[in-house]
């Protein structure tokens, strides 16, 4: 709990200065950027959080990774700043937090709807205009497909979730059932 306030802290600063000079957009990308270098890179992460090599050798390491992905100069410093406090173990916390943020800051609600077959482009429109009714936000939709749930949409917006599967309806028939439940 304390590490999601810290990393949220780290954020909330970030997004003061983003708010302040106008890239608040361009350092969520970069955060998200740096993000993924680290997640795909096991060696690196390694590397950064090891005591055991000498703190100026992995801070250089880090400086030249950061240069060499083109960073601004403000995101390479907060990048320096998490490493220099120790905190470099928490990005995926930072960046999360700094996502949902500026998420907030700018009126988006980001959903993620599952169905058990593609949906046309039309039923997507209309589920984001429903979830837009819904929460009074702008609505960023992540669609996926999962033959599991046999039938119907699982909708997920924040920590809401609607469940119209006929999965969780089949589940739900069984339980009652067992509880003794007649139809």
């Amino acid at each position: 709990m304390k590490n999601l306030a810290v990393a949220r802290r780290y954020a909330k600063a970030l997004l003061l200065i983003g708010k302040e000079d106008g890239h608040m957009d361009t350092y969520r990308q970069e955060l998200q950027d740096v993000c993924t270098v680290f997640q795909e890179n096991e060696g690196l992460r390694q590397i950064l959080s090891n005591p055991l090599h000498a703190r100026t050798a992995r801070r250089q390491i880090l400086d030249s990774v950061l240069q060499k992905m083109s960073l601004t100069q403000v995101m390479r410093s907060f990048m320096l700043l998490l490493f220099d406090k120790g905190r470099i173990v928490r990005l995926a916390d930072v960046e999360r937090s700094y996502r949902d943020l500026a998420d907030e800051f700018q009126n988006i609600a980001r959903a993620r709807i599952i169905s058990a077959v593609s949906l046309s482009d039309t039923a997507v429109a209309g589920i984001r205009s429903a979830l837009v009714r819904m929460t009074n936000r702008e609505v960023v939709l992540d669609v996926h497909e999962d033959p599991r749930i046999i039938g119907g949409i699982v909708t997920k917006v924040g920590d809401l979730v609607y469940d119209g599967s006929i999965r969780t309806q089949l589940r739900n028939l069984r339980e009652s059932f067992k509880r003794g439940e007649g139809i």
